[in-house]
């Protein structure tokens, strides 16, 4: 049973999440709740009402087994996209919140949007751009902490331009010495880059190591 978030409630163990991933309700969408939440390996999901999940499994790209596709790779070497990092955070945030192919709503909401720029201001959450001509026409974002990276949403309105963010990212987190880029879910998208599910508390132990990493995006 999830518990009920008051103004100044921790989260709970997240091992102790119903069979769904549900941990909690309620609380906020403030810089330091968000925090919290990713150090514990909980994000938030829905706002009306804040909902906060750990799923298990857990899904996640390994930094050394990420797969690029042929196909993918002749287009990165055409260089048909201008690539950049944290040009138009919030900008790319609305590209993913807008209606796109096969996808009608979003999860993304004005008040997701103002926290999570909120992070990025903060220097926390960092985005991805590819641009063609100048114009933004694709990108991801996520958030990061230490060694760890979460991926959150990605979009595209030129054909293969968040996949071309993607790889950029990945690439950038190596070098950057990341250790952990959670997906929180295999979906469509990822699984041609080779997304893994791992046990939650596996995911959890390789969180804690990794946020305790001096990495900076």
């Amino acid at each position: 049973m999830p518990i009920i978030l008051g103004e100044h409630t921790p989260f709970p163990d997240p091992t102790l999440a119903g069979f769904d991933g549900l941990v909690a309700l309620g609380g906020d969408l403030s810089s330091e709740r968000l925090l919290a939440a990713y150090r514990a390996g909980i994000f938030p999901w829905t706002i009306d009402p804040l909902t906060w999940w750990s799923p298990d499994p857990r899904a996640i790209f390994e930094l050394d087994r990420f797969h690029i596709p042929q196909s993918l790779a002749r287009v990165i070497r055409q260089n048909r996209f201008e690539v950049g990092r944290n040009q138009s955070f919030r900008a790319v945030m609305e590209g993913c919140a807008a209606p796109g192919p096969g996808r009608d709503g979003t999860w993304i909401t004005r008040e997701f949007i103002g926290a999570y720029n909120r992070l990025h201001q903060q220097g926390h959450a960092h985005s991805v751009e590819c641009r063609l001509g100048g114009e933004l026409v694709g990108g991801i974002y996520g958030v990061s902490i230490g060694g760890f990276f979460a991926g959150e949403s990605m979009f595209h309105r030129v054909n293969h331009a968040s996949k071309v963010a993607l790889v950029h990212l990945i690439q950038h987190l190596r070098e950057r010495g990341f250790v952990l880029f959670d997906i929180q879910m295999v979906t469509p998208a990822t699984r041609p880059f080779g997304a893994v599910e791992i046990p939650r508390r596996e995911y959890l132990r390789r969180l804690a190591a990794a946020v305790k990493k001096k990495c900076s995006f």
